[in-house]
């Protein structure tokens, strides 16, 4: 049987707009530029799990957002309810079909914008993406100034997505109930509705409390929204809505082209451990099922390794009265 033909025959499992704008694309690989059966059928699956993702998500192929790829190629690394994240020379190829894909709806036409075009390919043992330093932090949450509506609720949504590692999905639909900012926790959902307590900084508390005070109440005027984080209009605040301000605010840092909304969960677990958090904890605060997605996190930099052992061993510093 072709191939096409053998593709055809697979049902549409991922919905019927992503099976033909796939089928179309595998069409393409085929016959204009010739690639083998059994690669075309890793691209099949590979799509076929992206428009699972999508599905979940309730987004469509054609207007998915950067956040949503960087989303869906951190929960590959990751791994989802409780299943171990996908080898890194696998992750790579998912990332290139991912993108491939999107620069032939590009080329037809069908997009305005690729959410692909600043997808890296994760490097094999490193699947995060780079980390802020703490001066790059504090530059992003002192950039949503003033005390408009607006500016109070980006402060509190960034201060509050450092300060719990919170994922994009987590931070938008968190719920006023889920705030007990007076304990300094919040409660959230996290992949396979599993249900964990977090603590919230001080800094995070200052903002949330002004935001809620101040800010929030502009925003939703009568409405009786129960999220925490709205638009403009008083509404929710969607994944693409929280991706845009993220960017916005970013790049007055010079830092877009290195962070998305994961970046601060990413930046979180990292300055934790920098600064001598045990892993059973972190995994805990992230809410990982298994200690081993935690342990990537360990990938700090020699020379801070070096830095904060200098730091804090007492007998690794040299006594200035000797001699």
């Amino acid at each position: 049987m072709p191939v096409m033909a053998a593709i055809q025959a697979q049902p549409p499992e991922a919905g019927q707009r992503l099976t033909d704008l796939v089928l179309d694309f595998l069409g393409y690989l085929e016959l204009e530029r010739g690639l083998s059966r059994n690669t075309l059928e890793a691209y099949r699956s590979d799509l076929q799990q992206y428009g699972e993702f999508l599905a979940r998500h309730s987004l469509e192929p054609l207007n998915a957002a950067p956040a949503d790829v960087e989303a869906f190629v951190s929960e590959l690394a990751e791994g989802r309810d409780g299943r171990p994240g996908v080898a890194p020379a696998t992750l790579q190829r998912k990332a290139a079909c991912l993108r491939s894909f999107y620069r032939h709806l590009r080329r037809e036409q069908l997009i305005a914008h690729d959410p692909t075009a600043e997808l890296r390919s994760p490097r094999a043992g490193a699947r995060l993406p780079k980390v802020l330093s703490r001066d790059e932090v504090a530059c992003l949450l002192a950039q949503p100034r003033g005390s408009s509506p607006g500016a109070l609720r980006d402060r509190a949504l960034l201060e509050t997505m450092y300060a719990c590692g919170l994922r994009a999905s987590e931070a938008v639909t968190l719920e006023l109930s889920e705030l007990d900012l007076e304990a300094g926790l919040l409660r959230t959902e996290g992949k396979g509705a599993k249900e964990r307590l977090v603590p919230v900084g001080s800094k995070a508390i200052e903002s949330l409390s002004e935001y809620l005070r101040a800010g929030r109440p502009r925003l939703v005027g009568l409405r009786d929204e129960p999220r925490v984080f709205v638009n403009l209009r008083g509404g929710g605040l969607s994944r693409q809505g929280l991706y845009k301000i993220v960017q916005r605010h970013a790049r007055a840092c010079g830092l877009e082209r290195r962070m998305s909304p994961h970046t601060l969960r990413h930046t979180f677990a990292t300055h934790l451990l920098v600064g001598g958090c045990d892993l059973r904890s972190l995994q805990e605060m992230l809410g990982h099922a298994d200690i081993g997605t935690t342990q990537v996190y360990t990938h700090l930099s020699t020379d801070r390794l070096r830095d904060v052992y200098f730091e804090a061993h007492p007998r690794a510093q040299s006594d200035p009265t000797a001699g």
